[in-house]
């Protein structure tokens, strides 16, 4: 199958069209909504194996970056800008809501939106059970984990960060830092020797940047203490542009 054939089937078995989008981008993009507001539901094996062949080659197109080929910037600790559905680490962090099923907006622009599209359906669905078995919403500053599927680390861990409206309060900053906290130990606990953190919050739920990066980093500093934590992981922060990346190396070095 051509990527084009890839994109009709999977097009076609998720809402059967008479015409189809004629270049290869709209395909993307009619697929990539459909996902999007795609309920989590189980669909045919079929459907799963030309998915994941699309999805896996579609992120080796973009290349892959792993950690042990980058650099630390202090001690265990990394910096690394890029986009995290391409970082070889054991998990990356994903800023989830509440009902940590993804977001259901087409082709939104947000980490949670892309790390479900590039990971496959099955991640929403692995959410879904999680959440039928909790039986609420994600508390703020929790953490859950799941398989990565088509991405090349191997878990996701989410966190539902504090949504800020007005002036940032304590009990904000200690959500956050619980964000981080909770994914640190989740990894400990599963075995991950290495964690990739998006920037937690300062989004689509607008904490500010500059003090969400002085939280972030040390609650991981106080986290790599330990002399277990302090051998045995990697921990990078992965920011998508020049300005956080800024703020980051300005805070670590």
């Amino acid at each position: 199958m051509t990527k084009a054939d890839q994109l009709d089937f999977l097009i076609n078995v998720l809402s059967p069209l008479e015409a189809l989008p004629q270049t290869i981008e709209d395909k993307w993009l009619l697929f990539r909504s459909l996902v999007n507001v795609r309920p989590p539901q189980k669909i045919r094996d079929e459907f799963l194996s030309v998915q994941d062949d699309l999805l896996k080659s579609l992120t080796a197109e973009k290349g892959i970056t792993a950690i042990d080929n980058l650099k630390p910037i202090k001690d265990s600790i990394y910096l690394w800008r890029g986009d995290i559905t391409t970082l070889k680490v054991d998990a990356i962090v994903n800023a989830a809501n509440s009902a940590l099923l993804g977001c259901f907006l087409p082709c939104h622009a947000c980490i949670d939106n892309t790390i479900h599209t590039f990971a496959g359906v099955q991640l929403r669905m692995e959410c879904a059970e999680i959440m039928e078995r909790q039986g609420h919403p994600e508390p703020t500053g929790n953490a859950k984990i799941t398989a990565a599927y088509n991405l090349p680390c191997k878990y996701v861990l989410h966190t539902v960060g504090p949504i800020i409206s007005g002036t940032v309060s304590d009990e904000d900053r200690r959500l956050l830092a619980s964000c981080y906290r909770s994914c640190l130990e989740l990894s400990a606990q599963n075995g991950v020797s290495s964690i990739a953190f998006c920037c937690i919050s300062t989004g689509e739920f607008r904490f500010p940047k500059e003090n969400a990066a002085k939280i972030a980093i040390q609650t991981v500093l106080d986290f790599l203490k330990t002399e277990n934590n302090r051998r045995n992981m990697k921990i990078a922060f992965n920011v998508f542009n020049e300005h956080d990346e800024q703020i980051y190396r300005r805070q670590l070095t």
